[in-house]
């Protein structure tokens, strides 16, 4: 009697997903909520592969290490999350979902996207924050995404990013934070309804000229760009307001300072995060 319930507990727990999927098959629920159960695999979840009706999949903090091919199936899923894993890569047939519209991937380990990833034919959030991506691991077609809004980088490893970023035409929102950014491409000027951008905690000195392009101080606008190693003038226009640098890169007298820091072709500022002991870093503990 006294061993029922320690035998009980690895089977409540494989269970658990299982009810889930099996309520919400009974009843046609087209949101499925399985976020902090324990899984560590798809395996723990039979039958969700052919739950066509499903439009909304929360598989956020949780143990997946691997997201199967198969998961493409789900036609009709327009809300993929699966926020704090532990995916280290992604499978291509992801970008083929023709309804998906909101996919987050952030707080994983990924070092690396799968090959034609941009072809999302919907995609319009899209949210990679805290991952172990640099510009030398976006596929070649990244920026092809037309309808994407929403764009989260955040606390990865970039020290570029690519001027293929001025095609995101509909782009409104662009995290860059906590990166190892040196420069910004003045593409990022092309982005005409970008209201928010999140450069914070980089290694930028200066911003290019076009980037006074840009609404980014009404109202509803969003610019954060503090603790960046910016030269003097930029600054001392940031102490006043992100608005006073907003009109000082506009002036001529900018211009003449971003092109002669331009060619003076000093060295980057040196690195001061240390990423070693990220999360996202970290392996699977045995």
């Amino acid at each position: 009697m006294n061993q029922a319930p320690v035998s009980c507990i690895p089977n409540s727990k494989m269970s658990r997903p299982k009810k889930v999927i099996d309520e919400a098959k009974e009843i046609q629920n087209p949101e499925l909520d399985l976020a902090d159960k324990g899984i560590a695999s798809f395996e723990e979840m039979p039958g969700l592969f052919n739950m066509l009706n499903i439009t909304r999949l929360t598989l956020s903090h949780n143990k997946i290490q691997v997201v199967p091919p198969g998961l493409a199936n789900l036609v009709n899923l327009e809300i993929l999350n699966l926020f704090n894993n532990q995916i280290e890569e992604l499978p291509t047939s992801l970008s083929s979902m023709p309804k998906l519209r909101i996919l987050n991937v952030g707080m994983n380990r990924l070092g690396v996207l799968p090959r034609g990833f941009g072809t999302f034919p919907m995609l319009e959030v899209l949210d990679l924050t805290y991952n172990n991506l640099d510009e030398s691991t976006l596929p070649g077609n990244f920026f092809m995404m037309e309808t994407l809004r929403a764009l989260y980088l955040g606390d990865n490893d970039f020290e570029f990013l690519p001027a293929e970023v001025g095609q995101l035409k509909n782009l409104q929102i662009l995290v860059l934070r906590e990166n190892d950014l040196v420069e910004l491409p003045k593409e990022v000027g092309d982005l005409s309804r970008l209201r928010e951008l999140h450069i914070q905690g980089n290694r930028l000195t200066v911003l290019p000229p076009e980037i006074g392009n840009l609404d980014l101080v009404s109202s509803k606008s969003v610019l954060k760009m503090e603790n960046n190693p910016w030269v003097t003038p930029i600054a001392d226009q940031l102490q006043v307001g992100v608005s006073h640098v907003m009109d000082y890169i506009r002036t001529e007298t900018y211009r003449y300072v971003y092109n002669r820091h331009v060619s003076a072709d000093r060295p980057p500022p040196p690195k001061t995060n240390d990423k070693s002991k990220k999360i996202s870093r970290a392996r699977q503990q045995s």
